[in-house]
């Protein structure tokens, strides 16, 4: 059944000129206005799941022990620097009270930070390019067509190993457990298997997992797992990782658990905002020498020096 444009015309208010609509997207960037965002909560001290990002003991030793076949793999998925964000991530230090600032400021509706003045979101160009990842080319889509079927953890599981008890212990209710997947890895780089392709899987969706991906302690969720197994099939992530980020902030911003890359997070901030007042632009921050960004430089080309920014 067809249906004419005049039956929606009575509910579209008529157009009011420019500055009513400046007037209505200021009132709509107004935080206090959102009911129950952090922004009107000052006695918050601790964002709500911040303790699920500690630190994985179990990382850096599973990745030492991957075979060079199965590191050309991640580097050929496009991991490379997820890979040396993970190597690096128990030396990571979280400035907490920063990305707790920083949610503070987020809006739920725009998905930016709104500053005094001026809003900013993060780009999925800049997501790209600080992880590294494979870039989405925007009007160069492949001809091909989606087939949505149900995810089924288990047939990504049997990829890496077919033994039952091995892919009971990696799953619980809706969720992939990495310690197990992890273990795994470790015995099959110690008996010097060749199933280089397997072991390189494994190792993606434990550092996805970790870097892109954090939901809950050492654990992902069934859809972000098929997120993780489609880059080996040539699939872009980019777009999902920043929109888990996104959520973890409206969640953040509204009062729920914080979740999503905080790497990406600090990175971001990183290279956008003021960390330290300095009068000589030589000095280095030693207080970054811990910051994502530090290991994420290296790859840049850049020096503690390139973000110490003074007022």
């Amino acid at each position: 059944m067809k249906r004419k444009l005049s039956a929606f015309q009575e509910d579209i208010p008529p157009y009011s000129g420019p500055k009513a609509a400046r007037d209505s997207y200021a009132d709509l960037k107004q935080l206090s206005a959102i009911p129950g965002h952090i922004y009107m909560r000052p006695e918050l001290q601790i964002l709500p799941g911040q303790r699920q990002f500690s630190k994985v003991p179990w990382l850096v030793p599973m990745l030492e022990l991957l075979p060079p076949t199965s590191i050309g793999h991640l580097k050929e998925w496009g991991l490379s620097t997820v890979f040396v964000l993970a190597k690096n991530y128990n030396k990571m230090v979280h400035v907490w009270e920063s990305v707790t600032a920083i949610a503070e400021l987020w809006h739920p509706q725009t998905n930016t930070f709104v500053f005094p003045g001026f809003e900013a979101p993060i780009l999925l160009e800049e997501l790209e390019i600080m992880l590294g990842l494979p870039h989405y080319q925007r009007g160069k889509e492949p001809t091909i067509s989606y087939t949505v079927v149900q995810i089924n953890s288990w047939s990504i599981l049997a990829y890496i190993t077919s033994r039952k008890t091995d892919l009971y212990s990696m799953t619980s209710g809706m969720h992939i457990h990495l310690l197990p997947i992890a273990q795994w890895i470790i015995s099959q780089c110690k008996r010097k298997t060749k199933n280089y392709a397997a072991i390189a899987k494994a190792a993606a969706i434990c550092i996805c997992g970790i870097i892109l991906f954090p939901e809950s302690d050492g654990a992902i969720s069934f859809g972000n797992l098929s997120i993780i197994d489609s880059i080996s099939e040539g699939m872009n992530i980019g777009q999902a990782v920043l929109g888990f980020l996104y959520a973890g902030l409206t969640s953040a911003a509204l009062g729920g658990p914080f979740y999503g890359s905080v790497v990406t997070l600090e990175i971001w901030m990183g290279m956008h905002t003021q960390f330290r007042a300095v009068e000589d632009l030589t000095t280095e921050c030693t207080t970054m020498l811990n910051h994502p960004l530090e290991y994420k430089g290296g790859r840049l080309h850049m020096s503690t020096r390139a973000w110490c920014k003074t007022a």
